[in-house]
């Protein structure tokens, strides 16, 4: 008889002191970004959380320096890209600073109006796509409907669905088509009736509630240490945002309608509901400049500039609410037609390098819905 020979790997005892190193990716998490975590697992709780960037990088900051001001809208556009009108507005806003320009009134109200129109579509794709990711196929149907009503105006005065190009130094780059804000305020009335959907068919899911209600709470110590800003920081009761605290745009004449939401728990569903509620909020700023549009008389949108458009000399910083967090844009010049440097400040950089306080001790199981809480896009993480 042939000896044979026995080896025990991983049973009872031995399994729960052995760590387990676990890649999670680098794939497509639901659309948002070719993202890697590497894990340090004990049984199946988490000791460890390496979020692994970089996959996605494409040297935007770089690009920048050999691109004239006009050009480099377009790149800038589509890190985020679920919120490229709000990349744009950070740029020109820059460069407009720099030039120590003054944008056309109408214009201002404008960008404001369609900065909070893409705020709702950033907004919309997450409250679809979060409860997809912990199994609810349902809501994300809902949410494309409501994101298509949106799109339809946004690309009515762009020609784009995501990447609109519509922000110009010194205003936009043309006025809005006649008869376009009736359609836009049809939208917005459209989308606000159908909310509810979300507060009923998530928020009153019980499965949703039982997955999200104290499952990664993100302190606001953390949040503080690790520059968390956006809807993330506000559910943990960090109340800030610079739509109200350092007004740009027409933020400073929408205070009255402005709402910043806030949550104390920190959790994953709290950070839902300061999205969701986010979101209505949103809604009611588009019809206040809405409002505010139809009383401004006819005028010109933009700022004549010269065919070769050189920034003087010096540096500044712009920085915008945008709807994942707080984006900020450095911008160096040395008197040319291209920025000597140009340097992103983006919100998901900062909010998904939590995870590493946020991950450890809590469940493998639990791992996918703090990771879709986040809220963040990967191209605006590796830029």
């Amino acid at each position: 008889m042939t000896p044979t020979t026995e080896t025990t790997v991983g049973i009872g005892g031995a399994a729960e002191s052995t760590d387990m190193v676990l890649n999670i990716g680098p794939q497509h998490p639901s659309t948002h970004g070719v993202l890697r975590l590497r894990l340090v697992l004990d049984g199946e709780r988490i000791v460890r959380a390496e979020p692994v960037i970089g996959y996605m990088h494409r040297g935007a900051e770089k690009l920048f320096e050999a691109r004239d001001y006009r050009q480099i809208i377009v790149l800038a556009n589509r890190h985020d890209w679920l919120s490229a009108f709000s990349n744009e507005l950070g740029v020109v806003l820059a460069v407009e600073r720099m030039l120590g320009m003054e944008v056309p009134g109408r214009a201002v109200w404008m960008r404001t109006l369609l900065a909070e129109l893409n705020r709702v579509l950033n907004h919309l794709m997450f409250l679809g796509s979060y409860p997809l990711e912990l199994g609810g196929i349902t809501p994300v149907f809902y949410a494309f409907r409501e994101r298509e009503v949106l799109q339809n105006v946004m690309e009515e005065i762009s020609g784009g669905r995501m990447h609109y190009m519509f922000n110009r130094v010194g205003g936009l780059k043309e006025d809005l088509p006649a008869g376009w804000t009736a359609r836009a305020r049809a939208a917005v009335a459209d989308v606000r009736s159908r909310m509810d959907v979300f507060d009923d068919l998530v928020l009153g899911n019980e499965i949703f509630r039982g997955r999200t209600r104290g499952v990664g709470v993100l302190t606001a110590e953390t949040v503080h240490a690790y520059g968390v800003s956006g809807p993330i920081a506000r559910a943990s009761g960090v109340d800030f945002d610079l739509r109200r605290d350092e007004p740009y745009l027409a933020y400073g004449d929408l205070q009255d309608t402005l709402k910043v939401v806030t949550r104390s728990e920190g959790d994953c569903l709290a950070r839902f509901e300061v999205l969701l509620e986010q979101t209505h909020n949103a809604l009611d700023l588009a019809d206040a400049c809405l409002d505010r549009l139809a009383e401004l008389p006819p005028g010109p949108v933009n700022q004549r500039l010269p065919k070769v458009l050189k920034a003087p000399e010096g540096h500044t910083y712009a920085w915008t609410e945008n709807p994942l967090g707080i984006n900020g844009y450095y911008l160096v010049s040395k008197g040319e037609k291209t920025p000597y440097r140009l340097k992103l400040r983006s919100a998901s950089y900062n909010n998904i390098q939590a995870l590493t306080e946020l991950l450890p001790g809590t469940l493998v199981a639990d791992m996918v819905a703090i990771l879709g809480s986040m809220f963040f896009v990967v191209g605006d993480i590796d830029k």
